[in-house]
Protein backbone atom coordinates (compact mmCIF):
# COMPACT_ATOMS: atom_id res chain seq x y z
CA UNK A 1 0.00 0.00 0.00
CA UNK A 2 2.84 2.19 0.44
CA UNK A 3 2.44 3.36 -3.30
CA UNK A 4 -1.27 4.55 -2.71
CA UNK A 5 -3.39 5.32 -5.40
CA UNK A 6 -0.92 4.95 -7.99
CA UNK A 7 0.03 1.81 -7.05
CA UNK A 8 -3.88 0.41 -7.31
CA UNK A 9 -4.11 1.74 -10.79
CA UNK A 10 -1.23 -0.40 -11.39
CA UNK A 11 -2.29 -3.47 -9.77
CA UNK A 12 -5.65 -3.19 -11.08
CA UNK A 13 -4.00 -2.90 -14.51
CA UNK A 14 -1.57 -5.43 -14.21
CA UNK A 15 -4.65 -7.72 -12.90
CA UNK A 16 -6.50 -7.02 -16.59
CA UNK A 17 -3.49 -6.93 -18.18
CA UNK A 18 -4.77 -9.96 -20.97
CA UNK A 19 -8.60 -8.90 -20.76
CA UNK A 20 -9.59 -7.63 -24.02
CA UNK A 21 -13.24 -6.49 -22.64
CA UNK A 22 -11.88 -4.28 -19.93
CA UNK A 23 -8.92 -2.54 -22.01
CA UNK A 24 -11.16 0.88 -21.90
CA UNK A 25 -11.22 1.12 -18.23
CA UNK A 26 -8.12 -0.95 -17.27
CA UNK A 27 -5.76 0.80 -14.38
CA UNK A 28 -8.56 3.27 -14.01
CA UNK A 29 -11.31 4.19 -11.32
CA UNK A 30 -15.13 4.05 -12.99
CA UNK A 31 -16.94 6.82 -14.23
CA UNK A 32 -20.24 4.78 -14.64
CA UNK A 33 -22.16 3.89 -11.28
CA UNK A 34 -21.87 0.17 -10.42
CA UNK A 35 -23.43 -2.41 -8.26
CA UNK A 36 -21.98 -5.23 -6.39
CA UNK A 37 -24.26 -8.29 -7.92
CA UNK A 38 -23.63 -11.99 -6.78
CA UNK A 39 -23.80 -14.75 -9.44
CA UNK A 40 -24.60 -18.03 -7.82
CA UNK A 41 -23.93 -21.13 -8.93
CA UNK A 42 -27.49 -22.26 -10.32
CA UNK A 43 -27.48 -19.18 -12.64
CA UNK A 44 -29.12 -16.57 -10.51
CA UNK A 45 -28.47 -13.21 -9.33
CA UNK A 46 -29.14 -10.49 -6.92
CA UNK A 47 -28.36 -7.00 -6.15
CA UNK A 48 -25.83 -7.05 -3.18
CA UNK A 49 -25.46 -3.16 -2.53
CA UNK A 50 -24.82 0.04 -4.15
CA UNK A 51 -21.56 1.32 -4.24
CA UNK A 52 -19.76 4.26 -4.24
CA UNK A 53 -20.60 7.05 -6.65
CA UNK A 54 -18.15 7.68 -9.26
CA UNK A 55 -17.59 11.36 -8.39
CA UNK A 56 -16.71 10.03 -4.74
CA UNK A 57 -13.84 7.23 -5.50
CA UNK A 58 -10.72 9.04 -5.75
CA UNK A 59 -11.32 10.85 -2.16
CA UNK A 60 -12.24 7.34 -0.81
CA UNK A 61 -9.64 5.65 -1.86
CA UNK A 62 -7.29 8.19 -0.91
CA UNK A 63 -8.57 8.54 2.51
CA UNK A 64 -8.89 4.43 3.03
CA UNK A 65 -5.03 3.62 1.85
CA UNK A 66 -3.78 6.53 3.91
CA UNK A 67 -5.86 5.25 6.95
CA UNK A 68 -4.39 1.66 6.45
CA UNK A 69 -0.97 2.91 5.94
CA UNK A 70 -1.45 4.60 9.59
CA UNK A 71 -3.21 1.98 11.10
CA UNK A 72 0.01 -0.26 10.28
CA UNK A 73 2.27 2.23 11.89
CA UNK A 74 0.45 2.48 14.96
CA UNK A 75 -0.01 -1.40 15.69
CA UNK A 76 -2.61 -0.88 17.92
CA UNK A 77 -5.30 -2.75 15.98
CA UNK A 78 -4.48 -6.27 15.06
CA UNK A 79 -2.86 -6.40 11.20
CA UNK A 80 -5.65 -9.04 10.45
CA UNK A 81 -8.19 -7.34 11.64
CA UNK A 82 -6.76 -3.95 9.76
CA UNK A 83 -6.72 -6.04 6.47
CA UNK A 84 -10.07 -7.21 7.48
CA UNK A 85 -11.33 -3.72 7.26
CA UNK A 86 -9.49 -2.57 4.70
CA UNK A 87 -10.97 -5.02 2.34
CA UNK A 88 -14.69 -4.30 3.10
CA UNK A 89 -14.07 -0.42 2.55
CA UNK A 90 -12.47 -1.34 -0.83
CA UNK A 91 -15.33 -3.71 -1.85
CA UNK A 92 -17.76 -1.11 -0.52
CA UNK A 93 -16.08 1.76 -2.51
CA UNK A 94 -15.58 -0.79 -5.71
CA UNK A 95 -13.28 1.99 -7.48
CA UNK A 96 -12.94 0.40 -10.63
CA UNK A 97 -15.68 -0.72 -13.30
CA UNK A 98 -14.98 -4.38 -13.44
CA UNK A 99 -12.34 -6.56 -11.43
CA UNK A 100 -12.88 -5.41 -7.79
CA UNK A 101 -13.55 -8.71 -6.35
CA UNK A 102 -10.40 -10.14 -7.83
CA UNK A 103 -8.90 -7.30 -7.19
CA UNK A 104 -9.59 -7.60 -3.35
CA UNK A 105 -8.02 -10.94 -3.21
CA UNK A 106 -4.75 -9.78 -4.73
CA UNK A 107 -4.38 -7.13 -2.22
CA UNK A 108 -5.58 -9.68 0.67
CA UNK A 109 -3.07 -11.53 -0.18
CA UNK A 110 -0.21 -8.44 -0.87
CA UNK A 111 -1.15 -7.68 2.55
CA UNK A 112 -1.07 -10.90 4.51
CA UNK A 113 2.41 -11.02 2.86
CA UNK A 114 3.46 -8.03 3.54
CA UNK A 115 2.63 -8.60 7.40
CA UNK A 116 4.36 -11.42 7.06
CA UNK A 117 1.70 -13.71 6.53
CA UNK A 118 3.62 -16.61 4.33
CA UNK A 119 1.63 -19.20 4.47
CA UNK A 120 -0.82 -17.45 1.93
CA UNK A 121 0.97 -18.28 -0.84
CA UNK A 122 0.85 -21.87 -0.14
CA UNK A 123 -3.24 -21.83 -0.81
CA UNK A 124 -5.57 -20.46 -2.44
CA UNK A 125 -7.92 -17.39 -0.53
CA UNK A 126 -9.59 -17.03 -4.36
CA UNK A 127 -10.98 -21.00 -4.95
CA UNK A 128 -11.45 -20.56 -1.10
CA UNK A 129 -13.85 -17.70 -1.61
CA UNK A 130 -15.45 -18.94 -4.77
CA UNK A 131 -16.50 -22.13 -2.36
CA UNK A 132 -18.11 -20.08 0.33
CA UNK A 133 -19.61 -17.50 -2.16
CA UNK A 134 -23.07 -17.17 -0.24
CA UNK A 135 -21.62 -16.77 3.02
CA UNK A 136 -19.24 -14.20 1.31
CA UNK A 137 -22.01 -12.01 -0.26
CA UNK A 138 -23.96 -12.36 3.01
CA UNK A 139 -21.15 -11.43 5.19
CA UNK A 140 -20.69 -8.21 3.19
CA UNK A 141 -24.46 -7.30 2.74
CA UNK A 142 -24.41 -7.49 6.33
CA UNK A 143 -22.69 -4.84 6.71
CA UNK A 144 -23.82 -2.98 3.52
CA UNK A 145 -27.03 -3.12 4.17
CA UNK A 146 -26.73 -0.04 6.46
CA UNK A 147 -23.99 1.90 4.60
CA UNK A 148 -22.84 5.51 6.03
CA UNK A 149 -25.24 5.00 8.94
CA UNK A 150 -24.53 4.68 12.56
CA UNK A 151 -26.24 1.20 12.24
CA UNK A 152 -23.05 -0.52 9.80
CA UNK A 153 -21.81 -3.39 11.49
CA UNK A 154 -19.06 -5.35 10.19
CA UNK A 155 -18.76 -8.09 12.69
CA UNK A 156 -20.18 -10.90 10.41
CA UNK A 157 -17.69 -9.72 7.77
CA UNK A 158 -14.63 -9.66 9.96
CA UNK A 159 -15.92 -13.19 11.60
CA UNK A 160 -16.40 -14.50 7.91
CA UNK A 161 -12.37 -13.18 6.91
CA UNK A 162 -11.04 -14.64 9.96
CA UNK A 163 -12.75 -17.86 9.55
CA UNK A 164 -11.85 -18.09 5.77
CA UNK A 165 -7.91 -17.72 7.14
CA UNK A 166 -7.80 -20.38 9.39
CA UNK A 167 -9.34 -22.74 6.77
CA UNK A 168 -6.83 -21.90 4.61
CA UNK A 169 -4.10 -22.68 7.50
CA UNK A 170 -6.17 -26.24 8.37
CA UNK A 171 -5.91 -26.74 4.35
CA UNK A 172 -2.40 -26.31 4.64
CA UNK A 173 -1.38 -28.40 7.68
CA UNK A 174 -3.49 -31.03 5.65
CA UNK A 175 -1.34 -30.60 2.85
CA UNK A 176 1.61 -30.69 4.65
CA UNK A 177 0.43 -34.03 6.53
CA UNK A 178 0.28 -35.52 3.17
CA UNK A 179 3.35 -34.30 2.04
CA UNK A 180 5.16 -35.54 5.75
CA UNK A 181 3.61 -38.98 4.74
CA UNK A 182 4.97 -39.59 1.60
CA UNK A 183 8.59 -38.18 3.14
CA UNK A 184 8.90 -35.54 0.34
CA UNK A 185 9.89 -32.80 3.45
CA UNK A 186 13.29 -34.92 3.69
CA UNK A 187 16.47 -33.70 1.29
CA UNK A 188 18.00 -36.62 -0.62
CA UNK A 189 20.75 -37.16 2.14
CA UNK A 190 17.96 -37.63 4.80
CA UNK A 191 16.17 -39.63 2.62
CA UNK A 192 19.57 -41.97 2.62
CA UNK A 193 20.13 -42.40 5.91
CA UNK A 194 16.17 -42.99 6.48
CA UNK A 195 16.11 -45.80 3.96
CA UNK A 196 19.70 -47.17 5.95
CA UNK A 197 17.83 -47.09 9.48
CA UNK A 198 14.96 -48.76 7.75
CA UNK A 199 17.05 -51.31 6.22
CA UNK A 200 19.21 -52.20 9.29
CA UNK A 201 17.36 -50.62 12.54
CA UNK A 202 18.22 -50.69 15.30
CA UNK A 203 21.42 -48.68 14.15
CA UNK A 204 24.17 -46.78 16.17
CA UNK A 205 25.78 -43.36 14.70
CA UNK A 206 28.82 -45.80 14.05
CA UNK A 207 27.36 -47.67 11.79
CA UNK A 208 26.30 -44.71 9.85
CA UNK A 209 28.92 -43.36 9.72
CA UNK A 210 30.45 -46.85 7.90
CA UNK A 211 27.76 -46.82 5.57
CA UNK A 212 27.91 -43.29 4.33
CA UNK A 213 31.34 -42.27 4.89
CA UNK A 214 30.94 -39.36 2.30
CA UNK A 215 28.84 -37.82 5.37
CA UNK A 216 30.84 -36.04 7.94
CA UNK A 217 29.84 -36.77 11.64
CA UNK A 218 28.66 -33.32 12.30
CA UNK A 219 26.08 -33.13 9.55
CA UNK A 220 25.12 -36.82 10.39
CA UNK A 221 24.14 -35.17 14.09
CA UNK A 222 21.91 -32.42 12.54
CA UNK A 223 20.16 -34.75 10.11
CA UNK A 224 19.40 -36.99 12.93
CA UNK A 225 18.26 -34.62 15.19
CA UNK A 226 16.05 -33.09 12.62
CA UNK A 227 14.29 -36.55 11.44
CA UNK A 228 14.08 -36.77 15.59
CA UNK A 229 11.76 -33.40 15.69
CA UNK A 230 10.06 -34.36 12.54
CA UNK A 231 9.26 -37.68 14.23
CA UNK A 232 10.55 -39.74 10.99
CA UNK A 233 12.57 -41.67 13.89
CA UNK A 234 13.08 -41.70 17.71
CA UNK A 235 16.44 -42.46 19.45
CA UNK A 236 16.22 -45.35 22.44
CA UNK A 237 19.38 -44.91 25.10
CA UNK A 238 21.78 -42.24 25.85
CA UNK A 239 25.24 -41.56 24.67
CA UNK A 240 27.09 -44.03 22.80
CA UNK A 241 24.42 -46.70 23.95
CA UNK A 242 22.28 -44.54 21.75
CA UNK A 243 20.29 -46.45 18.79
CA UNK A 244 17.72 -45.06 16.32
CA UNK A 245 15.04 -46.99 14.93
CA UNK A 246 12.44 -45.82 12.52
CA UNK A 247 9.70 -43.95 14.32
CA UNK A 248 5.87 -46.07 13.57
CA UNK A 249 2.72 -43.90 13.81
CA UNK A 250 0.67 -44.48 16.47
Amino acid sequence: MKDGVSGMDTLHQRLLKYSTKDERHRGLYKNLSNKVIANYPDGTQKVIFNTTEPHLVENEMADLIDWANQQFKLNEIHPLVIIGLFIYEFLSIHPFQDGNGRLSRLLTNLLLLKNDYQFIQYVSFENLIEQKKKLYYEALMDGQKNRYLDAELINSWILFFLDALVTLIHRLELKYDVFKSKGGYLNDRQKKIKEFIEKNQPIKLNDLLQALPDITIHTLKKDLQYMKTEQVIESIGKNRGTVYIIKFED
